[in-house]
């Protein structure tokens, strides 16, 4: 049945990416790639095309761009290119008229093991909850959002000095191998379904904002540093000091020293220590509002943190 498929590809970011290629690189035939808008971008505004256009472009594959995925046009042209397989990898969620429309079905690769972590930012979600363990899902789309039967499932470990970044492109490689898994059994009809159990101890992945991103300093050390590694380097953890937002990236744990909740010392020159409510953290890398990401011992050369406690957060 290889050579039957005819596949949709819906995806955006570069974690989008390796998925499409791993695809294209063995044959498989896609038949057209449906992304995002073009969006302004940067200072300039200038129109930015998506990573996965961007890919699209570069092989000569047909690329559709709807801002309405219900739009009458757009439902008429995706049947005109007569898939039996839909593929989505960090895409928008889909009208019930789009993912039903293959004979096959539409799967969806979700970056946790399901049922564990359904939403937006599941390997956000896994860090900060402090998980050991996360992984890829393939799984067929139904109505209720990352509920369908699973078709494969892969463990990926979450190491003590990973975050955000780092899983986010182990999980990305992965994926795309689990991606080329997937497409090979239905290919070969070698496959079989599990449904998602619903357990009482479900953890969900709901998007993350800004506002969310305050750190608690009234938290323990070891769930504030899984906050900070669970967000870095994007969207990022932030704090106010003396009025002042910065960003922190990396933090570790400092031994024998007990500052109060959200107190912080710095000598001027080496560190930057900030209490918890059990424990104290250094902070490692950080970003200041209106500079660029530095290691703490580079902004103290700039800037003079003084003694302080920070405002609880509220």
């Amino acid at each position: 049945m290889t050579n039957d498929l005819r596949i949709i590809y819906m995806g955006t970011p570069d974690f989008a990416v390796p998925s499409l290629k791993i695809l294209v690189d063995n044959g498989y035939k896609v038949v057209a790639v449906v992304t995002a808008p073009d969006r302004p971008k940067g200072r300039g505004k200038k129109l930015g095309t998506s990573p996965v256009k961007d890919y699209a472009l570069a092989q000569g594959l047909p690329i559709l761009q709807p801002t309405n995925l219900k739009s009458a046009a757009f439902i008429e042209e995706l049947k005109s290119y007569n898939a039996n397989l839909q593929i989505i990898v960090a895409f928008r969620m889909l009208p019930e008229v789009v993912w039903s429309m293959p004979s096959i079905g539409s799967f969806n690769l979700h970056g946790s093991l399901l049922p564990q972590y359904r939403g937006a930012a599941p390997i956000n979600w896994a860090i900060i909850n402090g998980e050991k363990e996360t992984g890829v899902t393939t799984f067929f789309l139904k109505h209720e959002i990352d509920t369908g039967n699973i078709i494969f499932q892969e463990k990926e470990p979450i190491n003590d000095d990973d975050d955000m970044g780092t899983m986010y492109y182990r999980l990305m490689e992965r994926g795309a191998q689990l991606v080329l898994k997937t497409v090979a059994a239905i290919a070969s009809n070698s496959y079989t379904l599990t449904p998602q159990e619903e357990l009482p101890t479900t953890q969900h992945a709901p998007k993350i904002f800004k506002e969310t991103c305050a750190i608690n300093w009234q938290q323990n050390a070891v769930d504030v540093r899984n906050f900070i590694r669970g967000l870095s380097p994007y969207p990022a953890a932030w704090t106010t000091i003396e009025n002042k937002t910065f960003k922190i990236f990396k933090a570790s744990f400092v031994e024998d020293l007990n500052l109060s909740p959200g107190q912080y010392q710095s000598d001027g020159k080496n560190y930057l220590y900030i209490g918890c409510k059990e424990g104290t953290l250094s902070v490692e890398s950080l970003q200041m509002e209106g500079k660029k990401r530095m290691e703490i011992k580079d902004l103290l050369r700039g800037y003079q943190i003084k003694a302080g406690t920070i405002a609880p957060k509220i």
